[in-house]
């Protein structure tokens, strides 16, 4: 069954969204806003169908030819706006912004203008590829169980590239278990190869790949098995913790931190929490920004190594989960929150608002997640402190895709 539809908008993941005949909303991906095109009808619901572009009638004002061949051709899933002007994709996160904080959150404010990157391709320092029979890459478009081989990402910093590229010609000698490898780089630029396997033997000739893989840079290969953490295996001696998160776009990164912790306020003798600490660079610009006490935590126990390393040596560093952890914490006065994509436990966001500091700064790399804590955060439960939401700002740290950065700033109501 096809329909002639009119895209209105983006909606989260990157659909475009238009309006059936019958009523029902229709999500249809590659399609711009403006878009006119005829669709055919797939997995449908009540109230929702899942669509694609069969036809395109006449194209919205922001459409644009995608650069990389693996978009259409491939149907790639590892971008999801690459159809859009740098100017319609800053747009459409707006929209995603907003909407989630509206009807999740119920706590809508005005949505700036998104912060555009400097780069808007060769940016990312990380790419993370499944492996399965005949194929490496990202998985297709809404197929999970298939993989486009890819040949190159141009989201990928060169040095990323350059590292897929010897490995791709190299794969051969990868452990037959493989099920993904990330390339990323560290920030002195060594390479670093991470080869996640499922279950089997355990991996004991990773210094053949190693030589056919180094390079002008320092590369180290780390194994992770099915059960474990990942391992140094061969290479350069690093204690950089390549599991690890850090931001995959740096420059962008240091953009939102600096804004974060500035909108904390004047931290002159405070005591400040960095939950989700990660590395502690938001820990360090804390301290440097006059607070008395900083007190960090996270999960990752080489995150907080790597922490230590870097310093400052003042920041208290605690290595556990926050929700475990947050009721042992000195009284804080500010607190900066960086959770991962699937945001804060609950007992996580209770311990905050029973600890009760005067001002939140919520980072978040996902709108629902973030609309729907900040939810929580003012609800009335008994003693609990409440918080409203002040201010939210996005930050496009991840162009060509439809996920954004979000600074979101708290008040004790």
């Amino acid at each position: 069954m096809t329909e002639l539809v009119s895209i209105e908008r983006i909606a989260a993941g990157g659909d475009g969204v238009a309006r059936l005949a019958d009523g029902r909303v229709a999500f249809v991906p590659r399609s711009a806003p403006g878009d006119r095109a005829w669709v055919t009808i797939g997995r449908a619901d009540k109230r929702f169908v899942r669509a694609r572009i069969e036809r395109l009638e006449a194209p919205g004002p922001g459409r644009v030819d995608p650069i990389c061949p693996h978009y259409d051709r491939d149907q790639c899933g590892g971008c999801q706006l690459q159809h859009l002007e740098p100017a319609a994709q800053a747009t459409a996160r707006r929209g995603i912004l907003a909407d989630a904080l509206e009807r999740i959150a119920r706590q809508p404010v005005d949505v700036p203008p998104i912060e555009a990157a400097p780069l808007q391709w060769e940016y990312r320092t990380k790419i993370s590829l499944a492996v399965g029979p005949g194929a490496i890459g990202y998985h297709r478009l809404g197929q999970a169980g298939s993989i486009v081989s890819l040949e190159r990402c141009w989201l990928a910093a060169k040095p990323v590239d350059g590292l897929w590229q010897r490995l791709r010609a190299t794969r051969s000698h990868l452990p037959p278990q493989t099920r993904r490898v990330v390339c990323r780089l560290d920030r002195s630029g060594g390479e670093h190869l991470i080869v996640e396997t499922g279950p089997g033997r355990p991996w004991q000739d990773a210094r053949r790949l190693w030589n056919a893989l180094v390079g002008a840079n320092p590369l180290t290969i780390w194994w992770q098995p099915a059960e474990g953490a990942a391992r140094a295996v061969a290479g350069a001696s690093s204690s950089y913790p390549a599991a690890a998160f850090e931001q995959v776009h740096p420059a962008m990164g240091e953009t939102v931190r600096a804004v974060a912790v500035a909108a904390l306020g004047d931290l002159t003798g405070a005591v400040t929490w960095d939950l989700y600490a990660g590395v502690g660079d938001a820990s360090a610009l804390m301290l440097a920004g006059g607070a008395r006490r900083v007190v960090s935590v996270e999960r990752d126990r080489r995150a907080v190594e790597e922490a230590e390393r870097r310093g400052p040596a003042e920041v208290e560093r605690i290595a556990g989960q926050v929700e475990r952890v947050i009721g042992s914490l000195p009284r804080a006065d500010a607190v900066y929150l960086n959770p991962p994509r699937v945001g804060m436990a609950a007992a996580a966001v209770d311990g905050v608002r029973a600890a009760a500091p005067s001002r939140l700064v919520y980072v978040s790399c996902d709108p629902a997640t973030l609309a729907r804590d900040l939810g929580r955060f003012g609800a009335p439960t008994g003693s609990l402190a409440r918080y409203r939401l002040v201010s939210a700002r996005g930050f496009d740290l991840f162009p060509q895709t439809a996920h954004l950065e979000t600074v979101a700033v708290l008040e004790r109501a």
